[in-house]
């Protein structure tokens, strides 16, 4: 027997903070050379090896099931009515084709919510690239996927080689539509631990704030919410969007990273920080005090619990944008870090997830409405300017489906009071930033994403000796 497969709260947390304006998938950019693909590209092709392979990866097929006896958080359920041609769709980018109308394409697609009635993901094969390339965007929902899991499932579709045979998938199997009773017997023996289970929480979170003030009056807490200074992209946001991308070399982080006797996320974080100090600078709204990022980070190994698809904490990084040295902006994130996450890893690894287990669809619908009717998000101190997600990808060059990525851009949401999200993620030999912003807030992100580069340079001009 199938076991059910109940969301965490961190994972229903998702569905239940999600409106028109606050979408909350996750999206990939893939960039293919589709000459790779034995005999060429061909869409229908392309599609039938997808088929092939979906077929095989349950994660593609399940669906959500909430009736409404269902006291808790909703199940994944197999769809038996699955239908690939209802999430994979051939679109062609107008032309020219170029990286601007690509973008535009791609920011047009990440605005748009995922039908909660079907298996929650898409994919976009988009043509008519110049050159001749082929695009593939990638739509998950975070209720699904995070980071991690989400790369995961592309590498699940591609090879080493164009015509390799696919790796064994090891997925559980997911249930199909469980009897009524029993989900409102599971349902109800849940919801009644739920006090229990406060009162086993509550004296780990009352901890929390002391032992955070003794560090602070330590100087070893990281940056505290609510005090970083106010930019453009802190308000609230709608459902339109913008993206860019930009590219660098892995080698030129290593030699950064080794020559300063620093860690890879550190010289990712000094690229950003430095992109968006010349950003801000050329927009005149350079703040005095350092910008403060929510920095996503995996719990996975350290995590107690067994299920849910999200395993994920977050610290706050202190970006210190008011520098105008490379090196100095380079050795202030490194300590920064360093406190950072000594401080992180002090607080329970499944504190985030335990606690959202208390989260309520209505509750949180409600609010983040509200949220965003009243703009709150203009009216309080800033909690943090910008989300920074720093995702391992794969070391050696992989063929999606016979076609060869050339790219690999992740592109994760915004949030009211935050609307810019940087990610990035290592692809064999390359470093691939992707950058999607609220389009009110942040209209044009090709001069951010051009100012990355720039960094880059401007970090390997500051190597000693």
């Amino acid at each position: 027997m199938v076991k059910e497969q109940r969301l965490s709260g961190l994972d229903a947390s998702f569905l239940y903070l999600e409106t028109s304006a606050q979408v909350l998938h996750v999206c990939g950019l893939v960039t293919l050379d589709g000459s790779t693909m034995p005999g060429g590209y061909a869409f229908e092709k392309f599609k039938e090896q997808l088929e092939a392979r979906v077929s095989q990866i349950p994660a593609f097929r399940r669906k959500l099931h909430d009736p409404f006896w269902n006291f808790r958080h909703p199940v994944w359920v197999e769809d038996d009515e699955f239908d690939l041609d209802h999430h994979v769709h051939r679109i062609g980018v107008p032309a020219p084709g170029d990286r601007a109308e690509l973008a535009e394409l791609c920011a047009h697609i990440a605005g748009q919510p995922l039908d909660r009635g079907r298996p929650l993901w898409q994919m976009y094969v988009i043509e008519g690239i110049e050159d001749g390339g082929v695009a593939v965007l990638i739509k998950m929902h975070h209720a699904s996927v995070d980071g991690v899991s989400g790369a995961n499932l592309i590498t699940y579709l591609a090879g080493l080689e164009p015509d390799a045979p696919l790796p064994e998938i090891e997925q559980p199997e997911t249930p199909g539509v469980p009897h009524g009773f029993a989900l409102l017997r599971d349902s109800v023996r849940s919801a009644a631990k739920l006090p229990f289970e406060a009162a086993r929480l509550l004296p780990d979170l009352l901890g929390i704030v002391p032992a955070w003030v003794g560090k602070a009056l330590k100087g070893k807490a990281m940056p505290t919410p609510f005090t970083a200074p106010r930019t453009s992209f802190n308000g609230t946001i709608t459902g339109h969007r913008s993206v860019a991308y930009a590219t660098v070399d892995l080698e030129d982080v290593k030699k950064i990273k080794n020559a300063f006797g620093v860690t890879v996320n550190d010289v990712v974080l000094a690229l950003c920080a430095g992109a968006l100090r010349q950003y801000l600078s050329d927009r005149g709204e350079l703040p005095a005090d350092p910008l403060i990022a929510s920095v996503p980070v995996s719990v996975r190994e350290r995590s107690e619990r067994e299920y849910g698809s999200n395993k994920v904490s977050a610290f706050f990084a202190s970006l210190p944008t008011h520098l105008a040295d490379p090196a100095a902006r380079v050795f202030a994130l490194a300590e920064g870090n360093r406190l950072s996450k000594d401080h992180h890893r002090s607080i329970d690894a499944d504190m985030l997830q335990d606690w959202a287990q208390f989260s309520a669809a209505t509750m949180f619908g409600l609010a983040v409405r509200a949220y965003s009717a009243l703009r709150l998000a203009e009216k309080h101190p800033v909690v943090h300017n910008l989300v920074i997600s720093n995702v391992p990808g794969p070391p050696m060059p992989l063929y999606l489906l016979g076609a060869r990525i050339t790219g690999l851009f992740p592109l994760g949401p915004v949030f009211h009071g935050a609307g810019l999200n940087v990610t990035v993620l290592s692809n064999a030999g390359r470093v691939d930033v992707g950058l999607l912003g609220a389009r009110e807030l942040v209209p044009d992100l090709w001069p951010l994403a051009d100012a990355i580069p720039l960094a880059m340079k401007e970090l390997l001009n500051a190597l000693p000796g």
